[in-house]
């Protein structure tokens, strides 16, 4: 009886110790822009800092997204400006769950971020969201993720 009781012991703490292991590396992966979300990776490098601008608009619809192959989803919102409507790139989900920054249809934003070409159609890839007093800080306006611990280049 003894001898199973050491044997389910070391069984639960083996368990316990790869549990805690791989949410060390989900986290690690995470804070280094993982998930396609990083500045150097395939998606990141759109970001262009010369076509980084300031819009505002009211928000149409807030969806989930995969910008591309891969990559974790993230959150893209629907603006509608007086000139346009536009899809700003917000963040990875993981990342965007953890503010306290509800965005529901209906809210007026401000968008400051990167105007890319996302498939053919404009976007934003956005550094700061303002609503009202609320500012949520994405990413720098060189387009390094507040979310990564990646050292920036050069």
């Amino acid at each position: 009886m003894v001898f199973w009781a050491r044997v389910v012991t070391c069984w639960l703490v083996g368990l316990g110790l790869f549990l805690a292991i791989a949410h060390g590396q989900e986290v690690a992966i995470r804070r280094a822009g993982g998930q396609g979300w990083g500045a150097h990776t395939a998606y990141g490098k759109l970001f262009d800092p010369s076509t980084v601008e300031t819009i505002r608009g009211v928000v149409v619809s807030v969806e989930r997204f995969t910008p591309l192959r891969q990559m974790g989803y993230g959150l893209l919102v629907v603006l509608e400006t007086p000139g346009e409507t536009i899809d700003v790139h917000v963040g990875p989900g993981w990342f965007v769950a953890e503010q306290d920054f509800p965005i529901n249809p209906g809210d007026r934003l401000t968008v400051r971020g990167s105007r890319i070409l996302f498939q053919e159609s404009p976007a934003i890839i956005a550094t700061e969201l303002r609503s009202g007093e609320r500012i949520l800080k994405l990413r720098l306006d060189n387009g390094q993720p507040v979310w990564s611990e990646e050292e920036e280049e050069g």
